[in-house]
């Protein structure tokens, strides 16, 4: 369970900055921002990069499982920077997106 705990907050430090580094350049292409805006952007997105090769599982493997957690951030960016309030459908999406990302996560290795 406590591999499941620090694999769901590396999940979530990677879906933020991958997320910062979409939206920063969203504001300056969609609402005029500085220019200036895309070089935390693409500091943010090289760290989304890094932080996916922490994993010690295929590649394609940690990138399905994060993807579960992937939508539960952006639905809480969704809430919290948007200021959308989230549906029902909203949170039960997310659950089960969790659900499949730890059931990607937490298989029985090979031997």
């Amino acid at each position: 369970m406590l591999g499941l705990i620090k694999l769901g907050i590396l999940f979530a430090i990677t879906a933020l900055a991958e997320i910062i580094g979409c939206y920063l350049p969203w504001l300056v292409l969609k609402q005029g921002k500085s220019l200036w805006l895309l070089l935390p952007a693409a500091v943010s997105l090289g760290l989304f990069a890094w932080l996916l090769t922490l994993h010690p599982t295929a590649a394609g493997r940690t990138y399905a499982a994060y993807g579960g957690m992937y939508i539960a951030v952006a639905l809480l960016w969704l809430r919290f920077v948007d200021g959308i309030s989230l549906s029902r459908w909203d949170m039960v999406g997310a659950s089960l997106a969790l659900a499949g990302m730890a059931v990607i996560a937490m298989q029985p290795q090979a031997q």
